[in-house]
């Protein structure tokens, strides 16, 4: 039997997430803010849910692109949060659009996501042995969800944040004994050692 973290056993889609995505380095922007959204409405939520929708939320919100977003109409907004294949959560709903233009706000300062997201990975950080050592935020989650919503970012908090972190391979939370680890251990010490030269 493969090892991999338990967190993800009984689902065969939740299997496929943990050995195909969450935890693999991402320095993309539109992937990076993909995500964010994601995270959003799963605020609350379980992670489940959020996989098993998140087609039809990247189809209502237009692929998650920020320049589309910041469009939205009330009447859009509205018409989303009668669809039912969709979390319906006008709080959350009202901040991806506003996270969308904290985003573009952002790119016209000459920003990327990407710098802000990966200027908080520890260098360093041990593997967990079980899912006790795992963490709901860290300092460095604290410290981005800062600086998120000083830049006008909404809806995301250490915890929120730290489990982002988690699933962009920002951190490497894949238990020790998990068969990916190595992997995205690998995948992460390649974006800090590019963002060192």
């Amino acid at each position: 039997m493969t090892p991999r973290c338990p967190w993800c056993e009984g689902h065969d889609d939740y299997v496929a997430y943990h050995d195909g995505e969450w935890g693999r380095a991402e320095t993309d922007d539109h992937r990076l803010f993909d995500k964010l959204c994601l995270e959003v409405f799963q605020c609350g939520l379980s992670w489940l849910t959020v996989l098993r929708k998140r087609e039809r939320l990247r189809s209502v919100f237009s692929d998650f692109d920020p320049h589309a977003l910041v469009g939205f109409t009330a009447r859009e907004i509205e018409s989303a949060l009668r669809d039912p294949g969709i979390i319906r959560h006008r709080g959350k709903i009202d901040a991806v659009v506003g996270n969308a233009q904290a985003l573009l706000d952002m790119w016209a300062r000459d920003e990327t996501l990407a710098d802000l997201v990966w200027s908080v990975a520890p260098a360093a950080i041990g593997a967990p042995r079980d899912l006790g050592e795992v963490p709901a935020s860290t300092p460095e989650s604290q410290r981005l969800a800062q600086q998120l919503r000083s830049r006008g970012f909404r809806f995301l908090g250490p915890t929120t944040v730290y489990a982002f972190m988690q699933a962009m391979g920002v951190v490497n939370d894949h238990l020790e004994p998990c068969h990916v680890r190595s992997v995205c251990e690998a995948e992460r010490q390649a974006v800090l050692s590019a963002r060192v030269r």
